[in-house]
């Protein structure tokens, strides 16, 4: 099974009082990566990550999206800074998992 996967997609802001910013990950990946962590998840099924996008590479958690069904990408300020990024942009990431 995998545990490294590169998509493209789009960056988009969270409704309401937050700055938060996500990338929804395909859910073919999604289903990927539950099916290789069940189990393992931690607070909330957060499932801790390695990812790079461009040149820029970073460590954080995935998060599950029960509504959409997927997992969401959190970006930090100091990411999208680095990547020249915002809602609306597309980027290209690879997201590998890491072990607890």
């Amino acid at each position: 099974m995998a545990r490294e996967f590169t998509f493209t997609a789009q960056v988009w802001l969270w409704k309401g009082d937050s700055s938060w910013h996500f990338i929804s990950l395909p859910e073919d990946a999604a289903d990927e990566i539950e099916d290789l962590t069940h189990g393992m998840t931690g607070g909330f099924g957060s499932v801790p990550v390695e990812v790079q996008a461009q040149d820029v590479v970073w460590h954080t958690s995935l998060f599950p999206d029960r509504k959409s069904g997927t997992y969401l990408l959190p970006l930090k300020k100091q990411v999208r800074q680095k990547l020249g990024c915002e809602a609306g942009s597309v980027l290209t990431v690879t997201v590998r998992v890491r072990e607890r």
